[in-house]
């Protein structure tokens, strides 16, 4: 009998391994297949770019770009007066930037969305200018900021807000187009207030198209501060890249582009993990 449980116990034991053993070869597998694709690509970026390099002189290389980042990104946080300043600080002045006109722009926007998708007369009222100034080119709002505040700093915020509300409202006002007039109905045969409707009906459903247009919202505010601190100057990443193209350093200027590039996509899926918590289908 115990001969009989220890061949048992040992048959088990091995099959436990065996099952390990093809868990961790799968996991493997599924890790070099999702791997590989994006690393194939990066390096042949990397070779594409070092082919143009050679063959245009003037663009540095891969080595000599990398070469330049370790010593830029060796004292990131330097201050050697107003406008000399490290690339840490540029991005971090820009990025506030960001924040004050996107915050504003989300104060507004979401609740004028609700509101536009929820009554048709406003809907009818608003999709006119919101069609007539949506696609106009965020530098063309730039000098009616100049004019307005007479200060470079505001006139850029005021960019980034005016650029990036419309994705808010438009989300926002499809989203609550888009609840089901069931739930609507359901709601008035209970005499629930306006608020209530919002809070409890509209809210909860419009949350996930909200989120969408938050997100598009923060990728237009990062591309729009770019291109306003190039004309406005001061510090920022913008005026950074735009600087060191007068002192033609042009390998900082491709440092610059990977730079905006990776703080980018960190904002693009800080927003796209919160959007996929309050909604199950992908966003």
């Amino acid at each position: 009998m115990n001969t009989l449980v220890k061949t048992l116990s040992g048959v088990q034991s091995d099959a436990a391994h065996e099952g390990r053993r093809f868990v961790a070869r799968d996991w493997f597998v599924a890790a070099v297949v999702r791997g590989f694709p994006p690393v194939l690509g990066f390096v042949l970026f990397v070779l594409a770019w070092q082919g143009i390099a050679t063959a245009i002189p003037a663009l540095p290389t891969p080595a000599v770009t990398w070469k330049a980042g370790v010593a830029l990104f060796a004292d990131p946080f330097y201050r050697n007066g107003p406008n000399d300043q490290g690339v840490g600080w540029n991005v971090l002045a820009s990025l506030a930037r960001v924040g004050a006109g996107f915050g504003m722009a989300a104060v507004i926007g979401i609740p004028a969305g609700f509101l536009i998708g929820r009554f048709a007369f406003l809907n009818a009222m608003a999709s006119p200018i919101i069609s007539l100034l949506r696609p106009v080119s965020p530098l063309a709002w730039l000098p009616i900021g100049l004019l307005l505040f007479k200060s470079a700093n505001p006139a850029a915020i005021w960019a980034i807000f005016i650029c990036s509300i419309w994705p808010m409202v438009i989300n926002t006002a499809v989203g609550v187009t888009r609840v089901p007039q069931d739930y609507l109905n359901v709601a008035r045969v209970l005499n629930l207030s306006e608020w209530k409707v919002f809070t409890r009906v509209l809210f909860p459903a419009v949350l996930p198209y909200m989120l969408t247009g938050v997100r598009l919202s923060i990728g237009t505010a990062w591309l729009v501060i770019v291109a306003a601190e190039m004309l406005t100057g001061g510090v920022g990443i913008g005026f950074w890249l735009w600087d060191e193209w007068n002192n033609l350093k042009v390998e900082h200027i491709v440092i610059a582009i990977f730079v905006i590039g990776v703080v980018g996509l960190l904002l693009e899926h800080a927003l796209l993990a919160i959007a996929r918590r309050f909604s199950y289908d992908a966003v």
